[in-house]
């Protein structure tokens, strides 16, 4: 199984070819199999999605599941744990020249 994904343009968010549109919703992906390429060149001479890339799936009882354990977490979505966000610098700090 081939899945297309990409990231929307407004609000940057992880997207899925449904076969018809893009979804934010990993389940709603379709198998673009050898159609992939053309697809992909097709979405993004269009800009509906910003830098649109295949990659391997396996079909599950829940749905679409990405193969690699990298596209699995992109596909459950942002991180929201504040203390993982970056912090702001410190303005005391002042700059380092070298």
């Amino acid at each position: 199984m081939k899945l297309l994904t990409g990231n929307d343009l407004k609000t940057g968010f992880v997207t899925w070819w449904t076969g018809a549109d893009w979804s934010l919703h990993i389940e709603d992906a379709a198998d673009v199999g050898e159609h992939g390429e053309a697809i992909l060149a097709a979405e993004e001479g269009a800009r509906r999605v910003n830098a649109p890339y295949i990659i391997a799936g396996e079909a599950t009882p829940e749905g679409p599941r990405p193969a690699h354990i990298k596209d699995r977490i992109r596909a459950l979505g942002p991180t929201v744990r504040p203390d993982l966000t970056l912090k702001p610098a410190d303005p005391n700090a002042g700059d380092w020249v070298i």
